[in-house]
């Protein structure tokens, strides 16, 4: 899961060595945090926050395959 979020944010940003991924495992959820330079979180982010429900669609997509719960946090 971390190794797809991570691939999908670094081909949206400019900055890539600022791309910071970290996976938080908890009892029944996963959750994966993404960290971007400040001036790429509007990219992530996206116009009335398309980009970041696509990205989080993905996310549920992929862990309901795995059979697992996933949730993703873009922080600053």
């Amino acid at each position: 899961m971390k190794e797809l979020v991570e691939y999908l944010v670094k081909s949206l940003v400019d900055n890539v060595d600022a791309v910071q991924v970290k996976e938080v495992e908890g009892e029944q959820t996963t959750v994966v945090e993404v960290r971007v330079a400040q001036e790429d979180i509007g990219k992530i982010i996206g116009r009335q926050g398309r980009t970041a429900k696509a990205l989080r669609t993905i996310v549920s997509a992929a862990s309901n395959k795995l059979k697992k719960r996933a949730m993703l946090e873009i922080l600053e």
